[in-house]
């Protein structure tokens, strides 16, 4: 007889542990409990049967996985989280004896302090792991860095969470690592190339910032103090990899004046000057440098060459094809040309460091009052541009707060153009010739003016866009998000509408324009009929044949009035199907009574055989197979139908 197994130590019940048993087992409280797996990146788990997880009659909701709750029983900061119990129990003593002074003493002077470096080591074995974890970690820590302090947010983490997100932008400048941004409703996304990662994160426009209630801030601010050490720690590695020394010096004076980014100042370790960390970040992250000829490369060369001689000077191993002249290397890079209706759409290459960085670089900017200084000095800055203005108003840091400066080449704005560009300064003169000044917010001669989504635009294209279309007033081009990349059978607004309609698209429109064509002509001539049936009086004298209706006249319970309603009401359901057609198709329904054309007969008839023979083929696949087809089938038809409502939309606009 073999042993017999005891319940619950076996299978899921063994693999799974519920909160509360882990709370007990650790010995902890449950918010400490909660910070401890945030910290150690521990969640929890869906057993397969609930039932059989639970030990007790009724299933628990959370659960965990019993490795991970003994992997916590050696951890350190259990130590901490009972030394503050310890500490809380001590003030609490303190105050029941009425000693303020030793409470206050103990609560500023005896609080164990948490530290999460080993957390990082433990979690992020390589630099690679961090960066892949750092999307979330920006999006909340400059979510965090936008907030107004209050006694959930102190202004001490608001602080550290500005700087460090400040740092990391210096990087984004120095090293030219952005490579894409979009705004959108939630704010305006980011991505920067590290090292080989693609890193996304979101930031908060610059509104004030609503704290409600309904928020749980000590879970937030537990992912905000293990995101600070982890940006630390990656800032720390970023600036050291390009020679810069860390932490950067702040200027308080200049951060009091709205400098922001330009309150930190970048030091080279050792003699190393920023111009010159600049060039060796631009060398080391994108551009591929040549290396110096060895002795072995030389040698294989010298071979190589031998090589080719020799077969070049063989008759025999003369090549058929003609030699090519080889054209000379340029800096642009190769795009994938798509060939053929059906071919797949391969990713073009990505834009090289040494294109970034020198996008903007020849021009000098002016933000207007009215524009988002912060991201557009950031995108400027990181592409390039070193000479940035803006007026006083938006704070420190800019080249020049002069709008009338003659070396400025564009000016961003996002207000109504002026009418009148120039005003006369000095109107008590008698002379005519009064000397005229551009008024603030004019025009300046030889300037672009631009509005600020052509930015964003040049970016994410990677070329300098016309500025004509986004020039102030203008109606701009739809501003898209650089990662959806439309794909076979989508509407893709940067498309002319002609180059995306196909046959259906085509024939709706052909058969509406013939349709009311043919409609307009039946109404004139209906009109001169009726013109020429009138006599002198005005009064209609058709003849009518009451004979001929009352020999076909039934009754009212024949079989031919039942087919008349029925002919009617199939009719009017065929009348509603077509309106219906027509507004997805985004064409004007005209009601018709004319017969439809020999080429539309043809082709109905050809889309129901079509049907037919699908219909047939279908009956021959498995049921698995066919289910399968149908589930694809209707995905497509929903694209499909997507895509043509879009169309007739864009149709309409344009007509219009």
């Amino acid at each position: 007889m073999g042993k017999i197994k005891k319940k619950g130590t076996t299978g899921q019940a063994k693999n799974f542990i519920t909160r509360t048993q882990a709370v007990r087992k650790l010995q902890i409280s449950l918010p400490d409990f909660r910070r401890l797996c945030i910290y150690k990146g521990i969640y929890p788990r869906e057993p397969r049967s609930k039932k059989k997880a639970s030990k007790t009659s009724t299933p628990s909701t959370t659960f965990y996985y019993t490795k991970d709750i003994q992997y916590l029983l050696h951890e350190p900061i259990l130590n901490k989280f009972r030394d503050h119990k310890a500490l809380a129990k001590k003030i609490a003593r303190s105050l029941g004896r009425g000693e303020v002074g030793d409470a206050a003493r103990l609560e500023k002077t005896g609080r164990p302090r948490i530290s999460l470096d080993h957390v990082i080591k433990e979690r992020y074995p390589t630099f690679v792991d961090a960066l892949r974890d750092l999307d979330d970690a920006l999006s909340l820590l400059f979510l965090f860095a936008n907030l107004s302090s209050t006694p959930t947010v102190p202004p001490k983490t608001i602080a550290l969470c500005q700087r460090l997100c400040s740092e990391f932008q210096h990087y984004l400048i120095v090293t030219h690592s952005l490579r894409k941004s979009f705004i959108s409703i939630k704010g305006i996304y980011y991505q920067a190339t590290i090292q080989g990662q693609d890193i996304l994160w979101l930031v908060p426009h610059k509104f004030v910032q609503r704290v409600t209630g309904d928020v749980d801030f000590r879970i937030m601010g537990t992912f905000v103090d293990f995101y600070t050490t982890l940006l630390g720690f990656v800032n720390y590695r970023l600036y050291t990899t390009i020679g810069l020394v860390y932490p950067p010096k702040f200027n308080t004076n200049s951060d009091d004046k709205g400098g922001e980014l330009d309150a930190f100042s970048l030091e080279g370790s050792g003699i190393a000057t920023l111009a010159s960390i600049e060039g060796q970040t631009n060398a080391h992250f994108g551009t591929e440098q040549e290396e110096a000829p060895t002795a072995e490369n030389s040698d294989a060369q010298r071979h190589a060459d031998a090589i080719a001689r020799s077969t070049t000077a063989d008759g025999n191993n003369e090549p058929d094809d003609q030699v090519m002249e080889d054209e000379p290397p340029t800096d642009t890079i190769d795009e994938f040309e798509v060939h053929g209706e059906g071919a797949d759409i391969l990713d073009q290459p990505r834009q090289s460091d040494t294109e970034a960085a020198t996008l903007f670089a020849p021009y000098s900017f002016f933000l207007s009052r009215e524009t988002p200084r912060q991201p557009l000095e950031l995108l400027l800055r990181a592409f390039g541009c070193k000479r940035i203005a803006w007026d006083e108003v938006l704070g420190d840091g800019a080249f020049t707060h002069d709008e009338f400066d003659p070396s400025i080449t564009h000016q961003v704005v996002d207000r109504p153009p002026v009418i009148q560009d120039e005003i006369s300064t000095d109107g008590d003169r008698e002379d005519s010739d009064a000397v005229s000044q551009p008024i603030r917010g004019g025009r300046m001669p030889g300037r672009t003016y631009i509005q600020p989504q052509w930015v964003w635009d040049c970016i994410n294209g990677g070329k300098l866009l016309r500025p004509d279309l986004y020039a102030p007033g203008a109606t701009m081009p739809p501003h898209l998000s650089p990662w959806v990349k439309p794909s076979k059978n989508t509407y893709d607004p940067t498309v002319p509408l002609a180059e995306q309609e196909n046959s259906e698209d085509e024939r709706e429109v052909e058969e509406a324009s013939s349709s009311i064509e043919e409609n307009g002509n039946e109404a004139l001539a209906e009109s001169n009929d009726n013109a020429g049936d009138l006599d002198d009086h005005g009064m209609d004298v058709a003849d009518l044949d009451f004979a001929s209706e009352d020999e076909d006249f039934d009754g009212f319970g024949s079989d031919a009035a039942k087919d008349m309603e029925t002919t009617e009401a199939t009719d009017e359901g065929m009348e509603h199907q077509r309106q219906l057609e027509a507004e997805a198709a985004g064409i004007p329904y005209i009601a018709s009574s004319t017969k439809p054309t020999e080429a539309g007969k043809k082709a109905a008839r050809k889309r129901k055989d079509d049907e037919e023979e699908l219909e047939r083929r279908k009956m021959m696949m498995p049921k698995k197979k066919r289910k399968l087809y149908e589930k694809m089938a209707y995905s497509n038809k929903a694209t499909d139908d997507e895509a043509k409502r879009l169309r007739g939309k864009r149709r309409r606009l344009e007509k219009a």
